[in-house]
């Protein structure tokens, strides 16, 4: 007598008894389509009963068809390679900074206009620097809110890490402050006292806000900070404050810690359910 094995809610077993293999997915290549390669299929090994070959470099393989999806479905990386290979050509051809003279700045160049505007008038330069220490006040309000009243400390761990991390890097390479630097008095930290440029707290602090945002879908109060965010970079390069890296490399580091925190946030809730699972397994 021979049985029909109907589907279950089960994938593994038949109404029957019978124990079913589940179906694997394909693997994934340029085209999901099955790749010899060697004695392997779709990286699976095939019993052929012959000796082991040596497997064949997967380029050997690529044809002229895959190199056109590429192009058309991953343009992104390809772009990227595009750019790879420029930059390379415009650093191995520029001549390098002498010690003597001053670092060059793209951003310096760009806010020349507001920097003159800033020399000139002191009164801008204050208030300016006033409304910024606002703003960092509003970053540290809000991730610290998320910890003590919504008990989310997600963003608050963030932000220990990344300060931590800008103290440490901060440290082993001090920089000079750029020339024509315009210190303020009510500028955050208050009192014209050192800091560290490299790299930048405020614009990492403002991501991070903004990205604790997000995942709360508090969509309209995460633009209004990225907003804020652009023209606390534009004032920081007119006040000669941070240099261009220091503000690019604070939005990765934003996105870097925050996602660190995460991961740390799941390992203890990983950890914590282990621990609940040996408990009931010794209690059983």
């Amino acid at each position: 007598m021979s049985f029909r094995l109907s589907p279950s809610p089960s994938p593994l077993t038949a109404m029957n008894g019978a124990a079913l293999v589940p179906l694997q997915p394909p693997s994934c290549g340029l085209k999901n389509r099955p790749r010899t390669n060697g004695d392997h299929v779709n990286g699976d090994r095939t019993d052929t009963g012959k000796e082991e070959k040596k497997r064949a470099a997967s380029f050997l393989a690529w044809t002229a068809e895959d190199v056109a999806y590429v192009a058309r479905f991953h343009w992104v990386p390809c772009l990227f390679g595009v750019a790879l290979l420029f930059f390379m050509g415009v650093e191995y051809t520029l001549r390098m900074i002498p010690p003597s003279s001053a670092p060059f700045d793209l951003g310096f160049v760009v806010t020349r206009p507001l920097h003159r505007l800033l020399v000139a008038r002191p009164a801008l330069n204050t208030l300016l620097a006033a409304l910024n220490t606002v703003f960092v006040g509003m970053q540290t309000t809000y991730i610290l809110w998320t910890w003590l009243i919504e008990g989310r400390p997600r963003a608050t761990i963030s932000a220990l890490f990344m300060f931590t991390c800008r103290g440490i890097l901060g440290y082993s390479t001090q920089l000079p402050l750029p020339q024509g630097f315009l210190g303020s008095g009510v500028d955050f930290p208050v009192g014209n006292v050192s800091f560290f440029l490299f790299y930048s707290g405020h614009v990492a602090g403002s991501v991070i806000a903004s990205l604790d945002m997000r995942r709360t879908q508090r969509w309209e109060l995460a633009w209004l900070f990225d907003g804020l965010n652009v023209l606390q970079a534009v004032r920081l390069l007119g006040t000669r404050g941070h240099y261009t890296i220091d503000l690019a490399v604070g939005v990765g580091a934003g996105i870097l810690f925050d996602s660190l925190a995460g991961k740390y946030e799941e390992s203890k809730r990983k950890a914590a359910i282990a621990d609940i699972l040996l408990t009931m397994t010794k209690e059983a």
